[in-house]
């Protein structure tokens, strides 16, 4: 601004300084020439002095700021963290939850996977009602006015209600061949129980129903057999004492079943003294033929799996006219390795059950099966843990919970047969729902709510892809009903990571990302065209 007065001045100076008339001047002209230049010497001093005052105070504000140098440095340091931290916070979800870290890690996981799943639950809601509080606000007073809110209460929930209902399955059908299933177990535990007293074979217990029909829906890999389980327990002077085998994972143990001799001296019996294993003689367990199990279904000291296998079924042949059913129904068994299978016919109606046998790990719903879980299980003496029993005791507990018994299966019934070709298998979406069962409240799994449950199980589904990590179910599940019964070692153990095989392959983790991303595509489109 001081440069402004210096200008004026000397633009001044050069409209009024007298212009040169001649080569001669006289002494006034140049007296006031003098007095005129003097004057223009004063200001301009003065000008100059004010400029390099004020240049002096700008120098001198810049200076001091530039000796808090280090109060700013600091303050950059921490804006720069504050940063980092935030972005790690939001990015680094998944390193956080490692499942290799121990429990705590898969803890932090599981509330992660919890917080997204019912966020995404409560955005579904909260938008409908903002929905309903904005058009209610549109609506004009009196009976129009309360029809309209009405019509936009539901709106955003009439298509999950129409595809709801049009989903259909023969449940009829699985009833009725679970009912039929479950009464031919039922005589034919009745006439092994007398058939094996006192003798050296397994006492089959009663039969548990296990797999998708029991539970009460049907993948579209379904193969149409009734699977069930039936316990065997030692027979008398006989006890089974599990040896897990050291190869494995986890969730795909097996074991053997080593059988043991123990004393029946002491055994209080009505009709006779029983004969010990252990300190009667062979020759006199021979002469009253007396065997053990050791000598009729074992290899070595374990059970073996396909010599029970044979057992079992000359069992089911000898016992089958001594059953009800055998009236009504025509039978024709089946030729399997481990397990009894056959195949019951009546008119057009037929029916296929596969009995497998399994022993109790404790007092408890797991067990060990002669069902493989791989092909790779060539041993006859291994039997591969199972947790089938606990998972259809599950499945019983959460129908008598929900208000809607069988939207959960409606759910399970659309991702893998409605929508089929999803590239997840029918064991994952299983898994993926019951997770989300003990993850969303139960009061929310309504007929209205179907479309916003389906949406959950993709959240869910979507957080286990990003991060590689697909929590078993069974294993560690601090969150199983109560009537679910494990063995003590299996609460505290980690879960397996049943996505462990993505996390390992890259290019088989990007085809399950695009996979869900189709997925997603023909769920919306599903949604929106009823």
């Amino acid at each position: 601004m001081a440069l402004l007065p210096m200008i004026f001045v000397l633009v001044q100076s050069l409209i009024q300084y007298p212009q040169p008339a001649g080569d001669g001047l006289d002494e006034a002209t140049h007296r006031r020439m003098k007095e005129r230049q003097s004057l223009l010497d004063h200001e301009m001093a003065r000008l100059l002095q004010e400029l390099e005052e004020q240049d002096k105070g700008w120098g001198a504000a810049l200076s001091g700021a530039l000796q808090q140098w280090p109060f700013w440095v600091v303050a950059g340091v921490l804006l720069l963290l504050a940063l980092w931290f935030t972005c790690s916070r939001r990015s680094g979800e998944a390193s956080n939850n490692d499942v290799h870290e121990g429990e705590d890690s898969v803890d932090g996981w599981e509330e992660c996977m919890e917080v997204k799943v019912q966020e995404s639950s409560d955005a579904s809601e909260q938008r409908s009602r903002e929905k309903e509080d904005h058009d209610g606000g549109k609506g004009e007073s009196g009976s129009d006015g309360m029809e309209d809110r009405e019509k936009t209460r539901y709106a955003g929930n009439e298509q999950g209600i129409l595809l709801v209902d049009r989903i259909e399955w023969p449940v009829e059908d699985l009833e009725r061949g679970c009912s039929v299933i479950a009464e031919l177990m039922e005589s034919l535990t009745r006439v092994f129980v007398d058939s094996v007293s006192n003798s050296p074979y397994p006492v089959p217990q009663e039969a548990i129903g296990v797999g998708s029909a029991f539970e009460g829906w049907s993948p579209r890999d379904w193969d149409g057999v009734y699977r069930v389980l039936v316990p065997l327990n030692p027979p008398p002077g006989h006890t089974f004492h599990l040896e897990p085998n050291s190869a494995g994972q986890l969730a795909e143990r097996t074991f053997n079943v080593c059988v043991e001799l123990v004393c029946t001296c002491e055994k209080e019996q009505v009709e006779e003294k029983p004969l010990c294993f252990l300190h009667h003689s062979r020759e006199e367990l021979r002469r009253k033929q007396k065997r053990s199990l050791l000598e009729t279904l074992c290899t070595s000291s374990y059970l073996d799996v396909e010599k029970t296998s044979r057992w079992f079924c000359q069992l089911v042949r000898s016992s089958w006219l001594q059953v009800p059913q055998w009236h009504s129904w025509h039978v024709v068994f089946q030729p399997c390795r481990r397990s009894c299978r056959l195949e019951l016919s009546k008119g057009r109606e037929s029916l296929t059950v596969e009995m497998l046998f399994g022993v109790c790990r404790g007092d408890s719903d797991i067990f060990v099966s002669s069902q493989p879980t791989k092909a790779t299980i060539t041993a006859s003496t291994a039997w591969a843990e199972t947790y089938a029993v606990a998972e259809a005791k599950f499945f019983r507990h959460i129908a008598r919970q929900l208000p809607c018994e069988s939207l959960h299966l409606k759910c399970l019934q659309l991702f893998t047969c409605i929508l089929r070709d999803t590239g997840f298998s029918s064991s994952t979406w299983k898994t993926v729902v019951m997770h989300v069962l003990t993850t969303v409240p139960l009061s929310r799994w309504h007929r209205r709510a179907f479309a916003r449950r389906l949406w959950d199980i993709m959240a869910y589904l979507d957080r286990c892809l990003q991060l590689t990590h697909l929590r078993h179910f069974v294993l560690g599940n601090e969150r199983l009903p109560a009537e679910i019964s494990l063995p003590p070692a299996m609460r505290g153990v980690v879960p397996p990571n049943l996505f462990e095989h993505l996390a390992r392959d890259p290019a088989a983790h990007r085809e399950a990302r695009q996979a869900y991303g189709r997925l997603r595509f023909r769920l919306g489109v599903l949604l929106s065209s009823h």
